[in-house]
């Protein structure tokens, strides 16, 4: 390093001998171009110039050399002294994180009882692993303080003189400084904590409630539901303002909101338990909207999560910002609405969109089963009765569903292209057509997504509850969480549709066994609309005796249910879980899943049933319950969804024994 330094040295006072050369040239030009004369006086120029050179070389060269080293001493040692001195604790390393040498600083900061740790790892003992070549910032702790510690390499040169005085090779040397970020931290959790959160309070069925007790008793209600709100909302520090009779306005820190999703939002248990005499339990939905730049972001935010709220059927608080939705409660089964305003407006609004339209494409989800089928024909009848030409699309179906598809194909009454594949559909689909999607209100779970961005208008007849992801820009969106099936809601909208329309008995068939499927033959969620339905489809020609025999199994479908449910197993407290095994070639694996999880739930002291299959690479799992615990929150952590006593979800790229791991760590979370 001293011999390439002094090299340089050299190099640097010999180049105005090596510019002197430029010269030469010019005294011969000038020795046989112009007169003699003037090559001599170019001649004594060059001399004389080289010989000043010399002078000042000889007198002047060591000089600037001593100059120049107490320069780089006196640098060196500011260098080392601003090192050494700076308030930044600073340390050299090697790889393995073994300290060689620390600042006053470092010393200062990090001493142990007038000791320093030789290692990070025992110096920070919640650093696992050191890897500065990744340049990853690491966050210590020392004597209840916070620092940011961050690691740069240190030059070649610098590592050559660090291997000559230890002795050691091949070493990797790094310069560590650490900035103590213990009071940014505190300001930022406090910021964090300060901001403002918007939420919005609606009772789901207090109309419903006031009208079901008597006049004395419905102000004491109201006092004492406002006692309760005031009260949960005052022991956070939140301010409530009431909008109207039923509905609260609320703002809180975000410290606030932790506080209650801690506790799992006891105010929704609350005022359930309100009880002077009414039947009915009162149920709450809250939706809280955070983390948008603004209040007016924030507020919609909560507009959108209190509409999610009431859209999966009430009694949760939905928590929404930019990047994520959070749901919490959601035990209680959706309150049935006696009126039918709704369902007769929204039939009026379906016709008049069938009606501008030339063509109507109807579609529900993959493998498609009775109540989505059912619903699709009642929606192809109100598409026929307005003279509109009307496809259903289905993928791939069941065995259990091709005895009901079996009396439409071959049907005179019927064309041949009433049901089509997606291929077909995204051939015809235009400008003119008019999509209806039935039974899902998922854009990934319908059975050719392609056709909601061809379509220019778009109808969605659903009774899931909804989740994070809908149908965006539905003209119109007809969702009802407290419906007992899609086939439900599409004989209500046939029969608003017109007075005359008729459904024909096979379609009444469909539609009837749509509903007897989903409600398990009206033992679960069949409300008093749902026998409404029943009779009104009765009416058209249903037949109680051709659907029973739609539901017939083949007897290696009974076997493998019966081994399904002996093959069931409980986990933790009134739970069970099942696995259907796979047979190739049976396209029936997930409905003899979903019955032998029905099945299950028949076992004295069981809360819900969860029964997993492998079919065509998919691990496809169906859950149950009765009324103690909510499935469908526990499915969408697992990516599914459904509803709060039938739910199910699928897994990819996993085995069955991590499916089961999943779902058990899901189960865990929420008792």
């Amino acid at each position: 390093m001293e011999a390439k330094s002094k090299s340089e040295m050299k190099l640097f006072f010999r180049w105005p001998f090596f510019a002197g050369i430029v010269f030469v040239p010019a005294v011969l030009i000038a020795f046989l171009n112009l007169e003699q004369i003037w090559g001599f006086v170019a001649l004594g120029f060059v001399l004389v110039y080289y010989l000043t050179l010399v002078l000042v070389y000889l007198i002047l060269r060591n000089r600037i050399e001593r100059r120049l080293v107490r320069y780089g001493e006196s640098f060196a040692a500011a260098e080392g002294r601003l090192v050494r001195e700076i308030d930044i604790p600073a340390a050299f390393t090697d790889g393995e994180g073994m300290i060689y040498w620390q600042n006053n600083a470092f010393r200062k900061t990090f001493s142990t009882e007038g000791r320093l740790e030789s290692s990070l790892f025992k110096l920070f003992p919640n650093i696992e692993t050191f890897n500065p070549e990744t340049e990853e910032i690491y966050h210590v702790q020392f004597n209840d303080r916070q620092y940011r510690l961050e690691a740069d390499r240190v030059p070649d040169n610098m590592v050559a003189e660090f291997e000559a005085l230890t002795d050691r090779k091949d070493v990797s040397l790094y310069l560590i400084y650490l900035e103590d970020e213990t009071d940014l931290l505190y300001y930022k959790q406090t910021l964090s904590e300060e901001k403002a959160v918007m939420a919005l309070v609606y009772f789901d069925n207090y109309e419903e409630v006031m009208s079901d007790i008597e006049d004395v008793r419905r102000s004491l209600l109201s006092a004492m539901l406002e006692r309760v709100l005031n009260k949960s909302f005052a022991g956070v520090r939140a301010v409530i303002r009431k909008l109207e009779k039923d509905r609260f306005f609320v703002v809180m820190k975000q410290e606030s909101l932790w506080r209650l999703e801690e506790q799992k939002f006891p105010l929704l248990e609350e005022v359930k338990n309100l009880n002077i005499g009414n039947d009915m339990p009162i149920t709450i939905s809250i939706g809280i909207g955070l983390g948008g730049e603004s209040f007016e972001r924030n507020y919609e935010y909560a507009r959108a999560a209190i509409d999610m709220a009431l859209g999966r059927g009430g009694d949760q608080a939905v928590i929404k910002s930019p990047t994520e939705v959070r749901y919490f409660g959601g035990k209680m089964k959706s309150t049935e609405r006696n009126t039918r305003v709704k369902a007769r407006t929204k039939a009026h609004a379906l016709r008049e969109l069938i009606e501008a339209y030339d063509r109507v494409m109807i579609m529900g989800h993959p493998i498609s089963d009775l109540d989505c089928i059912g619903a699709a024909v009642g929606i192809y009848r109100a598409a026929r009765f307005s003279g509109k030409k009307a496809h259903i699309v289905l993928g791939d179906v069941s065995t259990s569903v091709k005895p009901l598809l079996a009396t439409f194909t071959g049907n005179a009454d019927y064309e041949e292209d009433l049901f089509i594949k997606p291929e077909e559909a995204r051939q015809v689909t235009g400008k003119d057509t008019l999509l209806v999607v039935v039974d899902t209100n998922r854009p990934s779970y319908t059975v050719c997504p392609e056709l909601l961005t061809m379509a220019p208008s778009v109808v969605v007849i659903d009774h899931h509850r909804q989740g994070r992801e809908t149908i965006e820009n539905a003209e119109l969106s007809y969702v009802e969480p407290f419906a007992s099936s899609a086939s439900e809601m599409a004989a209500e909208v046939v029969q608003y549709y017109d007075d005359a329309i008729k459904l024909k008995p096979v379609e009444a068939d469909a539609v009837f066994a749509g509903i007897v499927m989903d409600t398990n033959n009206f033992e679960d969620k069949a409300g008093v609309r749902t026998f409404e339905a029943a009779a009104y489809l009765r009416r058209c020609g249903a037949d109680v005796t051709r659907v029973r025999k739609l539901f017939r199994d083949s007897m290696q479908d009974y076997k493998l249910r019966a081994e399904t449910v002996s093959r069931a197993e409980t986990f933790g407290d009134g739970y069970i879980i099942s696995i259907c095994p796979s047979i190739e070639g049976n396209p029936n694996q997930t409905v003899v899943a979903a019955q032998a999880a029905n099945e299950l739930l028949e076992i004295r002291g069981i809360k819900a049933s969860f029964v997993l299959t492998d079919y065509e690479g998919k691990i496809f799992l169906s859950a149950r319950s009765i009324d103690e615990v909510n499935v469908q929150v526990m499915m969408e952590k697992l990516g599914g969804g459904g509803h709060l006593s039938v739910a199910g979800a699928q897994f990819t790229g996993i085995t069955m024994e991590e499916a089961v791991e999943r779902l058990k760590a899901v189960i865990e979370e929420e008792s």
